[in-house]
């Protein structure tokens, strides 16, 4: 009788120290998507402003073009 128990107090062990490592890897899941999500916004806004800081030059090469070719 004492082995049955040992190995159900084993199962039930090997069950809590998985569902510890899946709790923990549940949290550090949410972290990345966290972070994911924080530097997707980042990249977003600089990538508008380089947008934005491309506008005037585009256009002053474009009016430098046309002044070379007239």
């Amino acid at each position: 009788m004492l082995w049955p128990m040992i190995a159900i107090a084993l199962g039930f062990l090997g069950i809590a120290v998985l569902g510890v490592l899946a709790v923990r890897v549940f949290v550090e899941v949410r972290r990345l998507a966290r972070q994911v999500g924080a530097t997707s916004e980042r990249i977003q806004r600089a990538a508008q402003d380089l947008e934005r800081a491309a506008v005037p030059l585009a256009s002053a090469v474009g009016r430098r073009e046309t002044n070379q070719q007239a």
